[in-house]
């Protein structure tokens, strides 16, 4: 089932999307910190809070961050081949409900549901573009 991205931006741009076995809470709080956030400020947020340098409102949530920084590195490849310069890129990212797999259990009352979580990331390149001028 293919889902519409959440937006569809204007300038030019770089997607990336997956559903992960992550916890739904933690994607969108994950989500809603690097928001409309530089590139390289959420890299480094996302290191210092895998480092636990740094944390948000005492936790780190050190599973969502590092398969939502796998899901970062894949858009910026990508943005990487299409061109887009690496200094003018925005993060957008949202997540929503994903899919529930269902698990093979002996007693089926324990875990047998495993959620998972949507998640997007899209790169967009904001800023004024450098006007090369022919000085004779």
């Amino acid at each position: 089932m293919n889902m519409p991205y959440t937006f569809q931006p204007k300038e030019r741009h770089a997607k990336a999307r997956s559903w992960l076995n992550i916890s739904r809470k933690d994607a969108l709080k994950i989500c809603r910190v690097i928001r409309r956030k530089k590139l390289k400020t959420v890299k480094r947020l996302l290191e210092d809070l895998l480092k636990r340098k740094r944390s948000l409102k005492g936790k780190y949530y050190t599973k969502a961050v590092s398969e939502i920084k796998k899901l970062i590195e894949s858009c910026e490849k990508n943005a990487e081949n299409l061109g887009l310069d690496k200094e003018k890129l925005f993060v957008y990212a949202s997540s929503c409900k994903g899919p529930t797999i269902r698990r093979a259990r002996r007693k089926v009352e324990f875990g047998s549901n495993l959620k998972s979580t949507n998640v997007e990331i899209i790169l967009v390149e904001r800023g004024k573009k450098k006007v090369e001028s022919n000085k004779s």
